[in-house]
């Protein structure tokens, strides 16, 4: 970026601005673009919404080593990405033996945001141990296979990459037929080894992006005290970011809890803790059974385990199987993550249409059966044509509100690429201006627009070490122009739209391309009033670039 008023070489070209707000490009800190990458490198879907830099590799799962197949096992159910074109394109694309030539694939890809990483711990795990022994709850790492963890970690930060994403989350579930319904890598590491590891990081001065348990929360703080520096202060504060700061459905007040544990960490125990959070409601769309959810108890695993459509309908209709779903289902003591209240779902396709708009618990009611009988008999019957929704977090703007203005969140965690039946949270920085703007309009802010500007710019950019984020002189020239009067209902709406190199998977989208008038990566417009605009960049692939944690 030039001073104002200053000339540039070549060509000028002026954008109308009128009535606009002109920011800093958005960070994306939480993807899983690291499939969809290969095959639409423009990642159309962030850059429409003025997100500039996305994130690679979180939640443990990562492109920078391991086998084809292994990874397509890896990340397909966890991610809910169809495999039969994932493990063929994994097996086409897959030409780099590690994090540092993966680095130099993506920097040759037709970028269209720029992009960073982190490196995942079940990738590396398991290149280290072998898949097999890397899902053996007995097995533990020798010497040597911790060490050639640590050597590929220190490959990692050596490239650039911000760091290492853990996953302790037992319902992300493994794909394939060797290891199916298996937790995934990183879920069977000791503490022991994620500390070793975590020393590296602290070390080098770089992150660790952790998922905890977020069924039992327990283990929250264990990640706490990894990122504490102690009260004497005698290590440096590990940065730490988690999934994710919610007002979650299942579990009142876990917010008031999760914030005061950041607040504790970091200003009595000098840690660096923070949080990811979302601006908006998380509401949750699913074909039959087919969300992790369901993955969060053992019926729910059992179900899923099984491919067959009449194997698994077979299983479903069961009176034993539907007693032991019901127990768990029902179990006051076991955690849980989803409200598994059936009376706060609506369905919104079945073939039979009468339903549309119901219940689960108003169905039950009408059949004089139990609400779980009454899902279960459709699931069964109909499969995925049976279409349902509900909201299990952030359902009340006034704890919205506290969560997005809260010191320790870091706005993000669309998990964009992944979960593509289930969720759509791509525009989510322009949510969280039509929060802070609407609270303006109603006379009750809670947060300047400059300042929720800068929570999505330039505080991920700074506490990432990525130089993004920043409207300034000499920066690189990322930049969205917001029309105020677009952050309007049409942000909420979500549609259906073809998945780019997925044929005949259609995912879902939020559309609101009034809100944003144009959006330009290293000063090369690439989206403008609805309409992508291909410019390369001087080097002939994409205006983005990949970036390396400073």
């Amino acid at each position: 970026m030039l001073p104002a008023g200053s000339e540039g070489p070549g060509e000028v070209r002026v954008i109308d601005g009128a009535g606009c707000w002109l920011t800093p490009g958005f960070i994306d800190l939480h993807t899983h673009y690291d499939a969809e990458i290969e095959l639409a490198p423009m990642l159309g879907e962030s850059l429409r919404h003025g997100v500039t830099t996305v994130v690679l590799g979180s939640c443990g799962l990562s492109m920078a080593v391991g086998e084809p197949r292994d990874l397509a096992d890896m990340f397909c159910r966890v991610e809910g990405i169809p495999r039969a074109t994932v493990e063929p394109l994994f097996q086409r694309v897959k030409t780099w033996s590690g994090p540092r030539e993966y680095f130099e694939h993506l920097s040759g890809l037709a970028l269209g945001p720029n992009v960073a990483a982190w490196l995942g711990h079940s990738a590396v795990r398991a290149a280290a141990m072998g898949l097999g022994r890397s899902l053996d709850a007995a097995a533990r790492p020798s010497p040597v296979e911790l060490g050639r963890m640590a050597a590929l970690l220190h490959e990692a930060l050596d490239a650039g990459y911000l760091g290492l994403s853990v996953n302790t989350l037992p319902w992300d579930k493994m794909d394939g037929e060797s290891y199916r319904s298996r937790p995934t890598p990183s879920v069977f590491a000791g503490w022991s080894e994620y500390r070793a590891l975590a020393a590296i990081l602290r070390e080098r001065g770089s992150i660790l992006q952790g998922v905890p348990n977020v069924s039992t929360k327990v283990n929250v703080l264990l990640f706490a005290l990894l990122s504490a520096g102690g009260i004497l202060r005698r290590r440096r504060g590990l940065k730490t970011t988690l999934i994710a700061l919610m007002y979650a459905a299942a579990a009142r007040g876990i917010h008031r809890f999760a914030g005061a544990l950041t607040r504790l960490t970091n200003t009595l125990l000098g840690g660096d803790l923070r949080m990811q959070a979302l601006p908006n409601p998380f509401d949750m769309w699913v074909d039959g059974i087919e969300v992790p959810l369901f993955e969060e108890f053992g019926a729910g695993t059992e179900a899923l385990h099984l491919e067959d459509v009449e194997a698994r309908a077979t299983l479903l209709r069961d009176p034993g199987y539907r007693r032991r779903f019901k127990r768990q289902w029902r179990n006051p003591i076991l955690g849980r993550a989803y409200h598994r209240d059936l009376g706060e779902v609506r369905i919104i396709a079945c073939p039979e249409s009468d339903l549309v708009g119901k219940s689960f618990a108003e169905i039950g009611r009408a059949r004089g059966l139990d609400p779980i009988d009454a899902m279960l008999d459709l699931v069964a019957t109909h499969g995925k044509a049976l279409r349902w929704f509900t909201v299990i977090a952030n359902d009340r703007p006034d704890w919205l509100r506290w969560i997005v203005d809260h010191p320790d969140a870091l706005i993000g965690f669309s998990d964009a690429g992944a979960h593509l039946r289930n969720m759509a949270y791509y525009n989510f920085p322009l949510r969280l201006l039509k929060l802070v703007r609407d609270g303006e309009r109603a006379g009750r802010p809670f947060m300047t627009i400059e300042r929720a500007v800068h929570r999505l710019c330039g505080e991920l950019g700074e506490w990432l070490g990525l130089d993004a984020g920043r409207l300034e002189v000499g920066a690189r020239a990322d930049l969205v122009l917001i029309d105020p009067e677009g952050l309007d209902g049409e942000l909420e709406a979500m549609h259906e739209a073809p998945m780019p190199g997925f044929p005949g998977l259609s995912r879902l989208v939020r559309r609101n391309d009034r809100a944003v008038r144009s959006v330009l990566v290293r000063g090369g417009e690439v989206f403008a009033s609805g309409e992508f605009i291909r410019e390369p960049s001087k080097n002939g692939v994409g205006c983005g670039q990949l970036l390396r944690q400073r």
